[in-house]
């Protein structure tokens, strides 16, 4: 049996796992931004707390189901502490941008964070990207700029803010591949992560709780079901692959992002919006041929 699964393990290409992976957390990040944005006047804190603490009673039941239960392997407390700060801040940034910048300008901010994953990557891991891999991410970001035509709003304290969650999100996620790598479960970073970012809001939320309406509590907790489908699925991505080559991917979130304001929000994308999905569309499947292409050249 166990010979089984190690060559079910080895006929698993980690490349086309990694890619899979960060287009299936894109999309549930972007359902999950839907429903935070659905949810109305609520404060940050209490928004981030309440996305967090259902991701972490969904993440403590997966983990207790497991055979090695709550245990966390030796040394990698100091790796989950540090994504636990970095993601935590980043989302708060997040969230508390989106109250202040419009959501376009929010969004590609964001969408900063492959840069800041590569060259955290460059230090934390020593993965020194290549001039492809640079350059498919830089595309990748002019092509979502295309989707979400930021303004002049930009300019501003708030818009740093927005800057500064994309920041924590790319180191927060080098800590995940870096977990990953030493060997860390998945289901431990992402519990670990949501207790984590639950504790550092709920001081905010005793003393400044807002009562929510019925639809509010369930927008939130369905915000909170898609963050953590998203927070397995990013794990897993960079457990599999290094963010210097598939962190291009994450642009699908743009994509999805567009769709759902379609469908939600009746906004219909313009000819800009068009030119957008066409270049981070073909970004994606040129650095996944290249990707494909170097790994078949070298074996």
């Amino acid at each position: 049996m166990k010979d089984r699964q190690q060559e079910e393990k080895k006929m698993i290409n980690p490349h086309v796992m990694g890619i899979s992976l960060v287009i299936i957390d894109s999309f549930f990040f972007s359902i999950m931004t839907v429903f935070v944005r659905l949810s109305g006047d609520v404060p940050t804190m209490q928004k981030t707390f309440f996305r967090n603490a259902i991701a972490a009673v969904i993440a403590i039941v997966a983990l207790a189901r497991t055979e090695e239960k709550f245990y966390i392997k030796k040394g990698s407390l100091p790796g989950l502490f540090a994504r636990s700060i970095f993601g935590g801040l980043g989302m708060i940034c997040n969230f508390w941008a989106i109250d202040h910048v419009g959501l376009a300008d929010v969004n590609i901010l964001n969408k900063m964070s492959p840069f800041f994953a590569i060259v955290a990557s460059i230090f934390i891991l020593k993965e020194v990207p290549n001039v492809v891999e640079v350059i498919s991410v830089i595309v990748a970001f002019l092509g979502a700029a295309f989707i979400v035509k930021p303004t002049a709003g930009l300019a501003s304290l708030p818009a740093l803010v927005a800057l500064l969650g994309g920041l924590g999100a790319g180191i927060a996620y080098t800590f995940v591949r870096r977990l990953g790598q030493s060997g860390e479960r998945a289901k431990v970073i992402v519990a670990f992560f949501s207790v984590f970012t639950s504790l550092l809001c709920l001081p905010f939320v005793i003393f400044d709780y807002h009562p929510m309406r019925l639809k509010q509590w369930l927008l939130l907790l369905a915000a909170g079901a898609a963050a953590a489908g998203g927070q397995f699925a990013i794990t897993g991505a960079y457990k599999y692959a290094p963010a210097k080559e598939i962190s291009v991917f994450d642009y699908s979130q743009v994509l999805f992002a567009s769709l759902w304001g379609i469908l939600f929000f009746s906004e219909l994308p313009d000819i800009w919006s068009f030119v957008g999905y066409f270049i981070v569309i073909g970004t994606a499947i040129w650095k996944w041929y290249y990707t494909v292409h170097k790994k078949s050249v070298i074996m």
